[in-house]
């Protein structure tokens, strides 16, 4: 091609991709959609406002809906905790400056023993950023799951005391506190967290909601969203909360039952995942002159590569057909 059909080219695709971007901006179409977007969200609040003034069950519908739409926001923002948050709801008692010196010590000292042992540098590097980065940030997810297993498994007891509790006629304030002082942990800490902060004036459907923040899980969730609209919105706790609780014991008891039914795949996946590396092995130790063909030639680095490429991506798949979202 000339160089003048390459030129006019090039013009013609920087020119649709100017004409593309920059026009709705020039032309001010962009101004003007977000302006209707507006003046159609101030329409729909103003209709709102107008059925919840007329109508005192819309008014519990709306209030309803405005605190489902908090918790769900509040849900959005716990998929990328920053790291404080994340150090909270392992349960460790340190901050977040402690934390990264004693990664940061972990990391150079790692490096710094890999180096005297004579190590080439990029193994000394990977190494120290994986002991550094990597490491404690495993071990910060190992203890988040594991408080939050064992805060499942004594939830649904805590919320069965809440329920005998205000069938007596004890306050629900009592049973929180009976709560924080009687069960195990991490029920009792995170519990104690709601008490302590009803007692210097926070609402109880507020202090209930931020249990999500501390414990991400599902069934915080569930206690927090119903103690929340029982509030605004009133009716029978107990039975509100005797519900919540077989939802919990089923949800318990299903999990269980999905854990059982994958032990089998995940054992068959393990065994198709270590076969290869193990029959490779195996070849080595009988006939190492043969198997050697795969790391001393161009060709065999190439054949390898690809296969280890291929049993990742094999493995991979596996992983996610066998690892159920629940």
């Amino acid at each position: 091609m000339s160089p003048l059909v390459i030129s006019l080219l090039a013009t013609i695709a920087v020119g649709g991709v100017a004409y593309v971007f920059l026009y709705p901006l020039i032309s001010g179409e962009r101004r003007a959609e977000k302006r209707m977007k507006d003046i159609t969200v101030a329409e729909i609040e103003e209709k709102r406002k107008r059925k919840t003034t007329a109508d005192p069950a819309t008014s519990r519908r709306a209030q309803v809906e405005d605190t489902l739409k908090k918790i769900e926001q509040r849900q959005k923002s716990q998929k990328n905790p920053p790291l404080a948050t994340r150090i909270r709801q392992a349960g460790l008692a340190i901050d977040k400056r402690t934390f990264l010196i004693m990664s940061g010590a972990l990391g150079f000292f790692t490096a710094l023993i890999t180096y005297f042992f004579g190590a080439p540098l990029y193994t000394v590097a990977g190494l120290g950023f994986a002991a550094g980065f990597g490491l404690p940030r495993w071990v910060l997810s190992y203890l988040k799951k594991k408080r939050e297993a064992r805060f499942t498994n004594e939830l649904p007891n805590a919320v069965d005391v809440i329920v005998r509790g205000v069938k007596a006629g004890l306050p629900i304030g009592d049973c929180i506190r009976i709560i924080a002082s009687e069960t195990q942990e991490p029920v009792k800490s995170e519990f104690r967290a709601i008490a302590e902060a009803t007692a210097v004036g926070v609402p109880l459907g507020e202090a209930c909601g931020k249990l999500y923040d501390r414990m991400p899980l599902a069934e915080a969730n569930y206690f927090g969203i119903v103690i929340s609209i029982q509030q605004k919105a009133g009716g029978s706790l107990s039975e509100a909360l005797s519900n919540l609780s077989k939802v919990l014991r089923e949800r318990k008891k299903m999990k269980a039952k999905i854990k059982a039914m994958s032990t089998e795949a995940k054992a068959s996946a393990i065994i198709i995942a270590a076969l290869p590396p193990s029959v490779m092995f195996l070849v080595y130790l009988t006939s190492p002159n043969y198997i050697e063909l795969l790391w001393t030639t161009p060709q065999g680095r190439m054949l390898l590569l690809g296969s280890l490429a291929w049993m990742t991506c094999g493995t991979l798949v596996m992983r996610k057909m066998i690892n159920f979202d629940f």
